[in-house]
């Protein structure tokens, strides 16, 4: 069996650095592994719009921007097929059929939906796109027989309810559908991301995120401006490294060789922070030594953001022939879930000439 990867992300806003150490940049390890055999990165405009229905230019402006932030960070059209989820019509006849085999108590009983409707008030009045957003995920992902889904733990229900519709499918009409596999970050810091204001999550509209492409000022001024630890009031005061977003961020960008370059009184993290919590390190020491951290890993970015910047019309013709070779995998699944189903009727040979057979006998 082949090994395939599905991911993607929602065109909201401009990716951020919680997506960036969540998922972009393993994606680019993975599409540089030489380990699958595909790899689909999908822009799910189609699913943006089932919360942002009244502002589809919201939707359509920000799928450059997507685009724009997968290719400045590495992303690779001639390793990986990047496509927008709108262009491949295949999905949405999948989520249809998949429908029948997920029940409206199924649906409210999933986590990551009941979150999603309560932070964004839809309690009182939930838009069906947005309520069947599993399933809509699960036509994606069986669309393109994916193998493995790299998520964040908050997307596991969603890769479980997958899971139950490929059960559910392949029980009821044999086996069609693949079964995927989830693939977490590996390195725990990655997993959410705090914003810098110390909330739980980076949101555009809370304004605590560092943006990959913001400038090298705009970020320095964002970690100047970072959450701590509100007890570490002095210089000498023992500090809390658990929950403080600075720390957080370091153990997801730093790594040994950042010392030896920006901070050689410490080896490594754990001196640094074993000197805050008993005390005699400042914030504004350990928030210049992250700035510094951040520049060298975003840097790189803004400087092959600017390049594809300079040729936009090559971005859409990237995203044209992701978008056609991504439509033509899913309708060689859509083919076979029909020919499942019994209801690819002009191709079944077998049916017309019974049907034929019939009437000619006088039924």
């Amino acid at each position: 069996m082949k090994k395939i990867i599905l991911t993607g992300d929602r065109p909201t806003g401009k990716l951020h650095v919680g997506h960036y150490v969540g998922s972009l940049k393993r994606r680019v390890e993975l599409q540089n592994s030489g380990e699958y055999d595909d790899v689909f990165i999908m822009i799910a405009d189609a699913q943006a719009l089932t919360d942002n229905a009244d502002n589809p230019e919201k939707v359509r402006q920000n799928i450059i921007e997507v685009a724009l932030d997968y290719l400045s960070c590495g992303l690779d059209p001639e390793k990986c097929t990047m496509f927008i989820q709108s262009q491949v019509p295949e999905l949405t006849e999948l989520s249809f059929y998949y429908m029948n085999l997920v029940t409206v108590s199924r649906l409210q009983r999933n986590p990551t939906v009941k979150s999603e409707i309560q932070m964004r008030n839809f309690e009182a009045s939930i838009p069906v796109g947005f309520f069947t957003y599993p399933i809509s995920q699960a036509s994606d992902i069986t669309a393109f027989k994916a193998t493995t889904v790299p998520v964040g733990e908050d997307q596991l229900p969603m890769i479980e309810q997958t899971k139950e519709i490929v059960h559910k499918f392949n029980a009821v009409y044999g086996e069609t559908l693949v079964e995927p596999q989830v693939l977490l970050p590996d390195n725990k810091a990655c997993l959410r991301l705090p914003g810098i204001d110390g909330k739980a999550k980076m949101s555009k509209s809370l304004n605590n995120c560092i943006y990959l492409s913001d400038s090298a000022e705009d970020v320095r001024k964002k970690v100047m401006s970072m959450f701590t630890d509100p007890n570490h009031l002095k210089v000498e005061d023992p500090g809390q490294v658990e929950g403080n977003p600075v720390f957080t961020y370091l153990d997801a960008f730093c790594q040994d060789g950042h010392f030896e370059k920006y901070l050689p009184d410490y080896k490594n993290l754990d001196e640094l922070k074993a000197h805050y919590t008993r005390g005699g390190l400042g914030d504004v020491k350990v928030k210049k030594f992250l700035n510094n951290v951040l520049q060298d890993e975003l840097e790189p970015i803004r400087q092959r953001r600017r390049q594809f910047e300079q040729d936009i019309p090559g971005v859409y013709r990237i995203l044209e022939e992701g978008s056609k070779k991504a439509e033509s995998v899913a309708a060689v699944t859509l083919a076979e879930v029909k020919r499942a189903m019994k209801i690819n009727y002009f191709e079944d040979r077998e049916l017309i000439e019974e049907q034929a057979q019939k009437y000619r006998e006088g039924k």
